[in-house]
């Protein structure tokens, strides 16, 4: 089998297993990522978190994980069965220098992967060091170690987890909510148990079942095709909201009495607005695809939004630069500052929102319906035979409203705005469009589409 340098993405790494992905590849990662930490931290004494999903295949990945890295003198400390959420914590709560996870998040059962992180969960992206530790993998050439790495495994993680989000936000006040939570079957599930475990909330259970083959449906609530379920047992049992998590539980979405999805765009700002009330005049971070609602509302809390480009680790290391205390991103990723780091906490931004639902003393639909001040295309994928003509054509067309040049371009006019940015890996462009109504909006999708078409 050649070497699957395609696996190696901006984010993490993640490829069919075992095709793409298997036993001899994640062993010869992990020696990579040992070389690539020491050098990183400087140091040759280092430790580093492991776990992994529930899928079939992580377990015996990740004990080829573990044995490849003390084979290379690094100590572990196995966390065992971890949502991501739950590894960024346990790698910033322990204070160690990293970690691997074994997950593919929301992917389809048949792949599996890793995600890498420095100290305080700092991720380890493409920028930052994935396609180094790619080349070394493939390489595939290790100095022997004369002392193995040493091993434990420390449990009660995601109890501590817990504990530190009920310590930012006192459950008195969140009402006897009636709930409905579908983590796809995904690791969302112990999340939500346990943290609902010390909340006055009756919970209806969909798919909490562990099970990495994803019997009911795909694990990724930003499709709504996903939120079927969970929407229909809303409306079926008369349920106040429900709450849907992806895979491995970095991202969380929320939907109304009325089955509908609250719009991540709606939900950051919200979160946003909470946060002010003790940061007053911070920077907010917020990803560069239309969602104009969470500027308006940042801004109207009196912060300061600062724009990002997408992808997790992004607007992470943005947020750091700016030292922002809240960033989202328009796909249901969340982030809080902390003393363990600065990474997604769904289980923060529940106990937030339930509180802030509370507060308000209306239906989840009715909270949210000042918000609805802009209609939203979502987001649509063409198939392209040369990005950059795309970009070249959309730049003399619209040069006058032209904004932001990063992450693809960016137009805007007093009644609609756009962003087209290309795919990493695919000859793929992705246009996200807002407009003030929804005549606006269709009229302009197909106007910008007709010319990336071309």
């Amino acid at each position: 089998m050649s070497f699957p340098s395609h696996i190696f993405k901006a984010y993490d790494i993640r490829g069919k297993y075992p095709n793409e992905i298997n036993e001899d590849l994640v062993e010869r990662i992990a020696k990579a990522f040992a070389v690539f930490i020491k050098e990183d931290t400087k140091k040759e004494d280092v430790t580093l978190v492991v776990c992994q999903d529930m899928r079939d295949s992580s377990i015996p990945l990740k004990n080829v994980v573990i044995k490849a890295l003390r084979d290379q003198g690094v100590n572990i400390v196995d966390i065992g069965l971890a949502s991501t959420p739950t590894f960024y914590f346990g790698v910033g709560y322990l204070g160690v220098d990293g970690g691997i996870q074994i997950t593919a998040s929301h992917n389809p059962a048949e792949y599996n992967g890793c995600k890498m992180v420095r100290a305080k969960a700092v991720p380890v992206s493409g920028e930052t060091g994935i396609y180094t530790i790619r080349d070394l993998a493939e390489k595939n050439e290790w100095i022997k170690q004369e002392q193995l790495g040493s091993y434990a495994k420390v449990e009660g993680i995601l109890e501590k987890q817990i504990d530190y989000a009920r310590s930012r936000v006192a459950k008195e006040g969140i009402k006897p909510f009636n709930i409905v939570i579908d983590p796809g079957n995904g690791m969302g599930g112990p999340l939500m148990e346990a943290l609902f475990t010390h909340l006055p909330c009756t919970v209806e259970k969909l798919f909490f079942e562990l099970d990495g083959t994803f019997p009911n449906h795909e694990s990724n609530p930003l499709k709504e095709k996903n939120n079927k379920d969970i929407q229909e047992k809303v409306r079926e049992i008369g349920a106040d909201l429900g709450i849907a998590l992806d895979g491995d539980a970095d991202r969380i979405f929320f939907i109304d009495e009325k089955g509908e999805t609250v719009p991540p765009a709606i939900l950051r700002g919200v979160l946003a607005q909470i946060i002010l009330r003790d940061h007053a005049g911070a920077s907010i971070g917020y990803d560069i695809r239309p969602g104009r609602i969470t500027v308006d509302l940042i801004e109207e809390a009196g912060g300061i939004p600062v724009v990002t480009r997408v992808g997790h680790s992004l607007i992470k290391e943005k947020a750091r630069e700016i030292g922002a205390p809240f960033a989202g991103e328009s796909s249901g990723h969340f982030f809080y500052d902390s003393p363990y780091g600065f990474f997604e906490m769904p289980e923060l931004v529940t106990l937030y929102f339930l509180k802030e639902l509370s507060e308000s003393g209306k239906t989840l639909s009715e909270f949210i319906a000042p918000f609805k001040r802009y209609i939203h295309s979502g987001e649509i994928n063409f198939s392209v035979e040369d990005k950059q003509k795309v970009f070249d054509a959309l730049l003399a067309k619209y040069e006058d409203h032209f904004t932001y040049d990063f992450d693809g371009v960016t137009f805007e006019w007093k009644d609609w705005w756009f962003n087209v940015r290309a795919s990493n890996t695919e000859n793929t462009v992705r246009l996200n469009l807002e407009g003030m109504n929804e005549d606006i909006v269709k009229e302009k999708v197909e106007e910008v589409s007709q010319i990336i078409k071309e």
